[in-house]
């Protein structure tokens, strides 16, 4: 790859690179990860023969730490060969929506929001918005990020589906419990390197003047982009860049990633698991619940999973409970 990176002529087209250097990436990173585990199983050795020649708290402090340290490695490099399908390696773009309940639904929708937020700062991954429309009182009407790291679309399409909070409620005044649901959609990003074919004729381009909150921060030009795929009835739209052009190629790319989504779902004959045959942002669909009162507990439906620090969840520290969906849908949860 390096060979092929230095050739004179391969510049010319930078374009055509993308593909090599993302792959030159993730096997630096394989190689980065391989002699981490190496160091730590060596440490963890060391550890372990002083303790047999020292037996003193010191040194068992330091064989647990190590331990720990080897622990949580296999654990991440566990989860990174369960990444096994093509997709998985591609940039995820994550749609939230909140569902009936309006400023209820909107504060849980941004509260989703941060989650993954955090959750993308702590792996260091790149986050975009590519359209915001912010709640009449508080929290998002709807979101949608594109999220670029190491596995991104891997690790998330895990989060697919109906989030469902149980809290008291910071908007009524009589202090009573709510119940409130949102709806989080992730779909695999393959840009422009994907062969799905768009037709002019299928489309229809609606321009719009994008919403603001106020003052300098109002759009004043027709600049947001919403495209209508008339053969399927998808539709997206963008409105975070300034740019008319802008979002209209940042639209296209959701359209691309969306028929991306519905081929692969078709040729997995998953459509019922899916987003567009997903049950109503309501009771009894919901993949995960949150619950702040009476108790405080994060538990996923499908694989059994309980989190007792909720708050920790809501920080972004969902790797548990994503090892454990990727381990539930490879057939082999651990109870």
């Amino acid at each position: 790859m390096e060979k092929q990176l230095c050739a004179p002529e391969a510049w010319e087209k930078p374009e055509s690179l993308t593909p090599v250097l993302q792959a030159k990436s993730r096997l630096e990173n394989e190689k980065k990860r391989f002699s981490r585990l190496e160091e730590a199983r060596e440490d963890v050795e060391d550890w372990l023969g002083l303790a047999e020649e020292e037996n003193s708290e010191e040194v068992l402090e330091s064989l647990a730490e190590s331990l720990d340290r080897l622990k949580s490695l296999v654990e991440q490099a566990e989860m990174d060969m369960l990444l096994s399908e093509e997709e998985d390696s591609l940039p995820a773009i994550l749609d939230i929506h909140p569902g009936a309940g309006g400023t209820e639904a909107q504060d849980w929708a941004a509260m989703l929001l941060r989650m993954y937020l955090r959750w993308a700062d702590k792996r260091g991954c790149d986050v975009e918005y590519l359209n915001f429309q912010a709640g009449d009182e508080a929290g998002v009407k709807s979101v949608t990020l594109r999220i670029s790291g190491e596995n991104a679309y891997g690790l998330l399409k895990g989060e697919n589906g109906i989030h469902r909070l149980i809290r008291i409620s910071p908007f009524d005044a009589s202090g009573r419990r709510h119940t409130s649901f949102a709806s989080v959609d992730v779909l695999p990003d393959a840009g422009r390197n994907i062969s799905i074919r768009i037709d002019e004729s299928d489309l229809r381009i609606d321009v719009f003047r994008a919403g603001g909150s106020g003052g300098q921060h109002v759009n004043k030009t027709d600049s947001a982009v919403r495209i209508t795929h008339l053969p399927t009835g998808i539709v997206v739209q963008c409105q975070n860049e300034k740019s008319q052009h802008s979002n209209k190629d940042a639209a296209m790319s959701v359209l691309r990633a969306r028929l991306y989504e519905r081929e692969l779902r078709r040729l997995a004959d998953e459509k019922k698991n899916r987003y567009q045959d997903k049950d109503a942002i309501n009771f009894g669909s919901q993949i995960r619940t949150y619950t702040m009162q009476p108790y405080r507990l994060v538990k996923d439906h499908r694989t059994g999973t309980d989190e007792t620090d909720v708050d920790a969840v809501l920080d972004g520290n969902l790797d548990k409970l994503i090892r454990d969906m990727l381990l539930f849908s490879h057939g082999g949860k651990e109870h």
